[in-house]
C-alpha cells in the first residue's frame, strides 16, 4: 500500500487546496480531465501542466511545474511510471507538500525519495475516487 487513509485524508484535507495536475490537458477523453473536474467540485484549486500549457477547467495551464509562478500544495501525477519519477523530484524542489501518483503510476524509487525530503506521498490511488468516501 502506498498511502494508508491517514495518509490520504490528511492530503485531501489538510495541506492545502492548489493541486497541480500533471498531464491535464483540454483532452476530454483523458483520466486527468476528468479528476481535475471532481477535485474542482471538492474545492480544489487545479493547475493545469501540460507541454501544451493549455487552459482548462478557467485555468491557466503552464508547461512545466517551474513554470507555474506561485506555490502549490499537491502535485497530482498523470503520466507513466517510467516519467513520474522526474515529476516527483520537480514536485520537492517546487516546494509542494505532497505528490499523489496516478492509479497505475508507480514507482518506489521515487516514493522513498519523496518521502525522505519530507513530502506525504500516495502511489496507484486517485483522489476523485477517495475524497467523497471521506464524507
Amino acid at each position: 500500500m502506498y498511502g494508508d487513509e491517514a495518509t490520504i485524508r490528511r492530503i485531501l484535507t489538510e495541506l492545502g487546496d492548489t493541486w497541480a495536475v500533471v498531464g491535464l490537458s483540454s483532452n476530454r477523453h483523458r483520466a486527468a480531465w476528468g479528476v481535475a473536474r471532481t477535485l474542482q467540485r471538492f474545492g480544489k484549486r487545479i493547475v493545469p501542466v501540460h507541454p501544451k500549457a493549455e487552459t482548462v477547467h478557467g485555468e491557466q495551464g503552464y508547461a512545466s511545474l517551474a513554470d507555474v509562478p506561485f506555490d502549490v500544495d499537491v502535485v497530482d501525477v498523470f503520466v507513466n511510471s517510467e516519467l513520474a519519477g522526474p515529476v516527483a523530484d520537480e514536485a520537492v524542489a517546487k516546494g509542494a507538500r505532497a505528490v499523489w501518483f496516478q492509479l497505475g503510476v508507480v514507482d518506489d524509487a521515487a516514493y522513498a525519495r519523496t518521502r525522505a525530503a519530507g513530502l506525504e506521498m500516495v502511489m496507484d490511488r486517485c483522489p476523485a475516487i477517495e475524497i467523497p468516501r471521506l464524507g
